[in-house]
C-alpha cells in the first residue's frame, strides 16, 4: 500500500470517528451547546487537523511542500467558511428557528456540504488537467467575487425568491407551524416544514460559496488529496465554530475584506500561472498575515457609532 493510500484510510478512521463522536453529542444533547464547549471543540478539530498536517509534513513524499499546501488551502476553506456561519446566522433567524433545531440543520447541512466538495474538487481538478485554458476562468471567477466583496453590499436573504425554496414548495403543501422534523404526514399527504425550507436555504448558499472556494484551494494544490482532506477537515468544525461565534463575532468584523483580499490574490496567482509559479511558502505567508491582520484590525479598531 502507498503512502498515499495509507493517509487516505488514516483520514477516512480519524474522520469517521469524530464526526460520530460530534453527531452523538448532537443527536443526545438537550439544551444550546455552550460557548465555552463549543470552542473547545472547535480547537479540538483544529488541533486534530494540524496534528494530521504535522504527519503530512515528516511522513508524506515531498511532505515540506504538502503540508505548507495543506495548511494554506486549510487556512483559506477555514476563512470562507467563518464568513458563510454569519450567512447562515441571518438565515436561521429570518426563518426563526429555535436554538434546540439550529444543530440538527447544520448537521445535515454539513455532510452534505462534504459530499458537494468532493464532487465539486474532483471536477474542478478533472477540467484544468483537460482544459488547461480553464484556470483562467476560475481566476477571473476569484477576481470577481473580490471585488463583490470588499466593494459592494451583501444581498437581502429573501427565502421565498430562492430557487430551491420555490421549487419544493411547488411539488409539496408547506406546514408553517412549529414543528420540529422535516416532514410531517397528516390525512395521508406529506408535508414539509419550516426546518426543511430553512436546510434548503444553507445547503443552496453553501452550493454557492463552494463555486468561490473550490477555486481558491484549487490554485494552491491541484492535488485530490492536499485540496479534499484540508476541506474537509475544514468544514467538519464549524457546527461547534457556529455556537462559538455568539461570543467571537467581533472579532471578525474585517474578515470578509481580509478574505476578498485572499481571494484577489489567488485570482491573480491563478491568471499569471502561465507566466510565473508563486511558491508556496508565499502564498503561505500572505494568507496567515492576511487573516492576523483582519482579526487584529478587528479588535483594535473601534466600531464607528451608528448616525441617526
Amino acid at each position: 500500500m502507498t503512502t498515499q493510500l495509507w493517509y487516505w484510510l488514516i483520514f477516512t478512521i480519524i474522520v469517521s470517528i469524530m464526526l460520530a463522536i460530534d453527531l452523538w453529542f448532537t443527536d443526545h444533547r438537550k439544551s444550546k451547546l455552550g460557548i465555552k464547549r463549543a470552542l473547545i471543540w472547535s480547537a479540538v478539530w483544529i488541533g486534530v487537523a494540524l496534528l494530521y498536517n504535522v504527519s503530512i509534513y515528516f511522513k508524506f513524499p515531498n511532505g515540506h511542500v504538502k503540508a505548507m499546501e495543506f495548511l494554506a488551502a486549510y487556512l483559506i476553506e477555514k476563512s470562507l467558511s467563518v464568513d458563510n456561519l454569519f450567512v447562515f446566522i441571518m438565515i436561521f433567524t429570518i426563518m426563526g428557528i429555535e436554538d434546540r433545531d439550529q444543530p440538527h440543520i447544520l448537521k445535515w447541512g454539513i455532510l452534505s456540504a462534504i459530499i458537494f466538495r468532493i464532487i465539486f474538487i474532483l471536477a474542478g481538478v478533472a477540467l484544468i488537467e483537460a482544459f488547461e485554458f480553464i484556470i483562467y476562468i476560475f481566476g477571473a471567477i476569484l477576481l470577481y467575487t473580490a471585488y463583490k466583496m470588499a466593494f459592494t453590499e451583501e444581498k437581502k436573504i429573501e427565502p421565498e425568491k430562492n430557487y430551491f425554496v420555490k421549487l419544493a414548495s411547488k411539488f409539496f403543501p408547506v406546514k408553517t407551524d412549529n414543528v420540529h422534523k422535516f416532514f410531517v404526514k397528516e390525512n395521508g399527504k406529506i408535508f414539509i416544514t419550516n426546518l426543511f425550507l430553512t436546510l434548503l436555504l444553507i445547503e443552496s448558499t453553501d452550493i454557492v460559496f463552494a463555486i468561490d472556494s473550490i477555486p481558491a484551494v484549487i490554485a494552491i494544490s491541484r492535488d485530490p488529496f492536499i485540496v479534499i482532506t484540508s476541506n474537509i477537515f475544514a468544514i467538519l468544525g464549524l457546527r461547534a465554530l457556529y455556537f462559538a461565534l455568539a461570543g467571537i463575532m467581533s472579532l471578525f468584523r474585517f474578515l470578509k475584506y481580509g478574505i476578498a483580499f485572499l481571494l484577489f490574490f489567488v485570482g491573480v496567482k491563478m491568471l499569471i500561472s502561465e507566466f510565473y509559479h508563486v511558491p508556496i511558502y508565499i502564498s503561505l505567508t500572505v494568507i496567515a498575515v492576511t487573516i492576523t491582520v483582519s482579526i487584529l484590525a478587528s479588535k483594535f479598531i473601534k466600531e464607528k457609532p451608528e448616525e441617526n
